[in-house]
């Protein structure tokens, strides 16, 4: 599990793409290396990945086609700066909310309002089917960041950015056209799917 409160921005140095499953390679901050084993989870941009080999700072990953499928993984290209976060340690602070690193769909920014004291990114759903998790003032996870949903309106959503979040992450980089693996809360999808069970079930007996 993760936080989506990002720890580090790292550089892809290498890709693979030949053939399936590819393989990246990141080079890590040094301090994000610490007791790091193959096999670990790491969430990059949003997306959880195995760690396949280690090579001092630089950390390769395999990725396969589901990955590649419902993220911006298969578009990012050597010199790409990614969001990382290692996973969550039971016995510490949980600053964001809970993330599996399952990425649901994509979103594409298409507007940016900055101002002196507001950043804000609206973004367009790639799946509409998944706008019924994203709630206002719910958590969503962008690339990997956990934020707060602000407004809705019918199939857009968007997003608040405070200076620290700017600062920590890749997301101030990112411009028109972008799109951004999207999370929806654990708990929330649990909650929907439920109520659409108990709707199911009454029209059924009713």
């Amino acid at each position: 599990m993760f936080t989506g409160i990002v720890q580090g921005i790292a550089e892809i140095v290498y890709l693979e793409k030949k053939k399936l499953p590819y393989y990246y390679t990141i080079k890590f901050p040094k301090e994000l290396t610490f007791n790091l084993a193959l096999g670990s989870s790491i969430m990059v941009n949003g997306c959880c990945l195995t760690v396949a080999n280690i090579d001092e700072v630089f950390i390769s990953f395999s990725l396969i086609r589901e990955t590649l499928r419902v993220s911006n993984l298969n578009s990012l290209c050597e010199g790409d700066l990614v969001n990382i976060e290692r996973a969550a340690k039971i016995n510490h602070e949980i600053g964001g909310h809970l993330m599996s690193g399952h990425v649901m769909t994509t979103a594409e920014i298409y507007e940016i309002d900055k101002s002196d004291n507001n950043y804000t990114i609206w973004l367009k759903i790639k799946d509409i089917n998944i706008m019924k998790y994203i709630l206002y003032k719910g958590f969503i996870g962008i690339d990997g960041i956990s934020l707060t949903v602000g407004e809705i309106i019918e199939k857009n959503f968007c997003v608040f950015l405070v200076p620290e979040t700017l600062k920590r992450t890749n997301i101030g980089k990112k411009g028109l056209g972008y799109h951004a693996n999207i999370e929806i809360d654990l708990n929330t999808q649990g909650i929907v799917h439920t109520i659409e069970r108990l709707i199911s079930l009454n029209k059924r007996y009713s």
